[in-house]
């Protein structure tokens, strides 16, 4: 597959995501198809070649056609990005299905944890396809804010996949000088960071929302972490990959970034605000906030201490009062600082799983 064979290129999710990966790879040449939910952003789009409902002051290339129709999205196309949120992913899924005729490579941009089924974002798509498509999908992710990098801010990234051979020839796709993409093969550690860091993102916004300190930050990202790499170790993803981009590194960005979402719902919630209002004032998903319900959900299923996500799930769900979240965090029993996340011989270490 060489730079060639990618003439076609379909974005699936016309949100400020998916509108910033269809202007980067625009600008590359591609032809790109941008499939929009809302028949007004296709319309914008068409017209005035601007997102103004997601992306605005951003001009887009004509090279760019937006359609509110799957089929004629996919048709003929050579890779289909996936950029909606987590939460309509298996339904668009399955909408899309009859539409893909042939293996084609299927790169997932959505970050985040399907409720009902505690799935990560490939295995949902997986789910909708059949086995020999399997490999043909990766996983994008990593510290990336829609707005910078579609203003050619650097920034660096994370494609990961099975099939390392097609990892490096779409990393080449991807590829810019202001966009640099690492390659990887642990799809599961790199879906768990992209999604769990939305969660520490909240509990960020909250610190800063409480006026808690720098200290206080600092603290909430190192045991965020810890949390993030107990979870990964028990679905089996390599401990290595939250020290990279999609974990560190994202959690750098989202915990300290006034561009996050997630981030100004921690905030909101410090101000007083509910979780349910602030998801009905807003069109941009907050992904944070389901998927604090999943990672509570999966860390009781392994049973795994998620101290923090615990807390954010009771802030959200059961509406307690975020300073006595604090306190109760604070007051927590002394113990290592890394109890649960080393083996007890490092010397003896190897990596649950390589994916």
């Amino acid at each position: 597959m060489t730079r060639s064979s990618f003439q076609v290129i379909s974005v699936i999710g016309a949100g400020a995501w998916g509108t910033a990966l269809a202007h980067l790879l625009a600008t590359k040449g591609f032809n790109i198809r941008l499939w929009a939910h809302e028949p007004e952003v296709v319309e914008t789009i068409q017209t005035t070649r601007v997102n103004s409902w997601y992306l605005p002051d951003v001009v887009l290339p004509n090279s760019i056609q937006a359609t509110n129709s799957l089929a004629d999205a996919v048709q003929g196309t050579d890779l289909v990005v996936l950029a909606v949120p987590s939460h309509v992913l298996s339904s668009l899924m399955s909408t899309l299905r009859p539409f893909l005729r042939q293996v084609i490579p299927i790169t997932i941009a959505t970050k985040g944890i399907e409720q009902e089924t505690l799935q990560l974002m490939s295995q949902v798509v997986e789910g909708q396809l059949p086995q020999p498509w399997h490999t043909s999908l990766t996983v994008l992710t990593g510290p990336s804010f829609a707005a910078e990098v579609s203003r050619w801010k650097p920034t660096t990234i994370l494609l990961a996949g099975r099939d390392f051979n097609l990892v490096n020839r779409l990393q080449q796709v991807f590829l810019t000088p202001q966009f640099r993409v690492y390659a990887g093969r642990d799809v599961i550690g790199a879906q768990l960071g992209g999604a769990l860091k939305n969660v520490m993102a909240i509990a960020a916004g909250i610190v800063d929302g409480l006026d808690l300190g720098f200290n206080a930050r600092a603290a909430l990202i190192t045991r965020g972490l810890a949390e993030m790499i107990r979870l990964g170790r028990a679905l089996g993803a390599d401990t290595a990959t939250f020290y990279g981009l999609s974990g560190l590194g994202d959690l750098v960005l989202t915990c300290t970034g006034p561009l996050s979402r997630n981030y100004q719902v921690g905030i909101q919630l410090a101000k007083g605000h509910n979780a349910t209002s602030l998801q009905s004032t807003t069109r941009t998903v907050a992904e944070g906030i389901p998927t604090t319900r999943a990672a509570m959900a999966l860390a009781e299923q392994h049973k795994v201490d998620m101290p923090i996500v615990r807390g954010i799930y009771r802030v959200l769900f059961d509406k307690q009062n975020p300073r006595h979240i604090v306190s109760d965090l604070m007051s927590r029993t002394a113990k290592g600082e890394t109890d649960g996340l080393l083996p007890t011989s490092m010397t003896s270490f190897e990596p649950t799983a390589r994916i």
